[in-house]
């Protein structure tokens, strides 16, 4: 079978995998927090300035490139012969963490959007709230992939 030829690669898919998922995660954990002290400045000052430039980066330097390759080493070990159970309930679980990871990461960009207009509709308060988040959804998906209660 074509996928087959993937088997010998194995160890440095999962490598990359953890790598570009620490860095997706660390942005994930990061921007929220930006975005916490960003309701703290007035629009038009150098500060809301400097935060919309430190927003900007992390999302296109880091969170997309990593998301990116996450997603990339994720199917590469997905498509590997023997990675997955495909009945195992664990797995579906995963998934459904990761999928809710994509769409947090959205409305990360959209929030960020939003600030770049200076057009923030959230308080301080919601931004610490939602913070937590990507926190959770990380703690249910490492527990599915190394538990594997069920």
């Amino acid at each position: 079978m074509v996928f087959d030829m993937l088997l010998p690669w194995v160890r440095w898919f999962v490598a990359f995998h953890i790598m570009s998922v620490m860095a997706w995660m660390a942005g994930l954990f990061y921007l929220p927090r930006l975005f916490v002290y960003h309701c703290q400045v007035e629009a038009g000052t150098a500060e809301n300035t400097r935060f919309k430039t430190m927003e900007r980066r992390l999302i296109k330097a880091i969170m997309i490139p990593a998301m990116c390759s996450s997603l990339l080493f994720g199917v590469l070990l997905v498509l590997t012969p023997g990675s997955v159970d495909w009945m195992a309930g664990w797995w579906h679980l995963k998934l459904l963490c990761v999928l809710l990871m994509f769409g947090f990461q959205g409305l990360c960009g959209r929030w960020y959007r939003e600030f770049a207009q200076d057009n923030n509709q959230h308080s301080e308060k919601f931004y610490r709230l939602v913070n937590e988040v990507p926190t959770v959804l990380m703690m249910i998906i490492v527990i599915m992939v190394v538990v594997r209660p069920f």
